[in-house]
């Protein structure tokens, strides 16, 4: 009987002593990069009331786990370097290996972000020369969440040839032009869902401090998924009464064309308003980026006049969340599709890429322009190359302040003179260039607002468009329509962005379709 008593008080003493071990998220990994010169975080789980230190380099920290099984520390800043050890200890050690500090950046967006680099143009040549011991590649992972979670997921690598197939193109491209530029460390943190709206991405308290954001999207999303038990419930009776009825139907001999029920589809999907910024940007807020670069827009393209507000909201709520207000954020204006134009044309993808250049307004934000560089039959370029490099020009100038032209022409204001009206434009870099020889893609209109294809000459720093059939001109679109005829660059050959001078309603004002709305019926 002794020897039971001692059993069991050994087998109660193992499990405390298992529940009591220090672990860390799996984000937390050997290879990983940490950001120079500001307080790396550590975070985790241990027993309520345990001591946890971490030493990273000559910096060590110690926390008291709290009652809910977390710890978390700040260490000393440290300059770029490394590898360094990592060490984490409470009544157990865990030891990081092969770790840098250095820049890190968080990559993120829809599908354009998740196409790999052994899917790209001329893939295996740079697949082959992907060897670059001081750039890490973190393969973060997402969840659908109603509730920010606290755990980041995914593991870093070395970039190597075997490594770098299956990573995100963009990131990739981009991560490799900075580090070979910068010469110091280099970590991406990469997470991205195709087929995703920004709201997704974006937090509660973010979307619901727009009346009217809070009124279109959160809450008729917060609806549908409170609504969701019954009217799951509802689809289950009428299927079961579905199914009856043509099971009588085969049992009498008789025709039985009524169609199925539709199913009612579980709206915590990856349309939820939220759910992916729960699960998958909220885990990694706690840890120190230099910035962000984004490709995301096309799923809102429905909605381009609405995300003139989804956009900027979500990059202001990043930065608030991460704790950096003046963090860089670099994002991708979304390529051409579909035939290209023949007349002067409007449409929804050009309001969205309009959107995306009025949030150029906010500071520390650069675009990278790829209006030359899309695919008429493919939402997807595989010119990821080119993408990654404007990406990595931004970066340079924006957030390492290196005195470089990083962007293509863009809009700035517009006069009209007499029969013509002049476009002004911000970064001519070098000077303005008509690529292929002549100016083409201008179009111009009067007060009747019907546009026509225009005459268009540089002048200086700017363009002077006319045309003879609009006497008393308004307004000037440039490369306006779903896949446009664009020539305009400057001489360091990085394209004009899309623009249009009027205000004139779109075809996506007022609109707020949803993807909530599949679900709904």
């Amino acid at each position: 009987m002794k020897n039971g008593f001692l059993a069991l008080a050994l087998l109660i003493l193992g499990a405390s002593a298992a529940l009591a071990k220090v672990t860390l998220p799996e984000f937390f990994s050997d290879n990983m990069v940490f950001q120079q010169g500001v307080a790396p975080t550590v975070w985790g789980k241990a027993g309520p009331g345990e001591e946890v230190t971490a030493t990273l380099g000559d910096s060590t920290a110690t926390a008291t786990t709290a009652d809910d099984g977390w710890w978390s520390v700040k260490l000393e800043p440290i300059s770029a370097g490394g590898p360094f050890e990592m060490t984490v200890a409470g009544q157990n050690a865990i030891t990081i290996k092969n770790v840098m500090v250095g820049e890190v950046w968080f990559c993120g967006g829809q599908s354009n972000m998740d196409f790999k680099v052994k899917d790209a143009l001329n893939a295996e040549k740079d697949i082959a020369a992907g060897d670059f011991p001081n750039l890490r590649l973190c393969f973060g992972r997402y969840a659908t969440a109603k509730e920010p979670l606290r755990e980041p997921r995914g593991k870093w690598a070395v970039c190597t040839p075997e490594t770098v197939k299956d990573y995100s193109a963009v990131a990739y491209f981009f991560g490799r032009d900075l580090h070979q530029n910068l010469n110091v460390p280099v970590g991406l943190i990469w997470v991205s869902c195709g087929w995703t709206p920004s709201e997704a991405w974006t937090s509660r308290e973010a979307l619901a401090a727009d009346p009217e954001i809070k009124r279109d999207v959160l809450d008729k999303w917060d609806d549908l998924i409170a609504s969701y038990p019954e009217r799951k419930a509802a689809y289950e009776k009428k299927l079961a009464e579905w199914k009856a009825a043509e099971a009588a139907a085969k049992e009498k001999g008789e025709k039985f064309d009524t169609p199925e029920p539709r199913k009612v589809g579980d709206p915590m999907f990856i349309h939820a308003a939220t759910a992916l910024y729960n699960g998958g940007i909220a885990p990694y807020t706690r840890f120190p980026i230099k910035g962000v670069v984004w490709y995301q827009g096309e799923t809102n393209a429905d909605r381009g006049i609405q995300y003139r507000k989804l956009f900027p909201i979500l990059i202001n709520d990043w930065r608030n969340q991460w704790g950096q207000p003046e963090m860089p954020f670099l994002f991708v204006q979304i390529a051409a599709l579909g035939p290209p134009q023949a007349q002067p044309d409007t449409n929804d993808r050009a309001e969205l890429r309009e959107a995306q250049m009025m949030a150029l307004k906010l500071p520390n934000t650069g675009m990278a322009v790829t209006i030359d560089i899309g695919d008429e039959k493919n939402e997807h370029p595989k010119n990821k190359q080119d993408v990654g490099a404007r990406l990595a020009l931004a970066a340079r100038a924006i957030a390492y302040g290196q005195k470089i032209v990083y962007s293509g022409p863009i809009y700035d204001s517009m006069k009209i003179e007499g029969g013509k009206i002049r476009i002004n434009f911000k970064h001519v870099g070098g000077g303005l260039v008509a690529k292929g020889g002549e100016l083409k893609g201008f179009s111009i209109a009067g007060e009747d607002r019907k546009f026509l294809w225009a005459n268009a000459k540089i002048d200086g720093e700017t363009v002077v468009v006319w045309s003879a059939k609009v006497p008393r001109p308004a307004a000037v679109r440039y490369g306006w329509a779903m896949n446009p005829v664009i020539s305009l660059y400057n001489k360091e050959g990085l394209p004009a962005s899309p623009f249009r001078t009027d205000d004139w309603p779109g075809v996506t004002t007022g609109k707020t379709q949803l993807w909530y709305e599949m679900y709904a019926k």
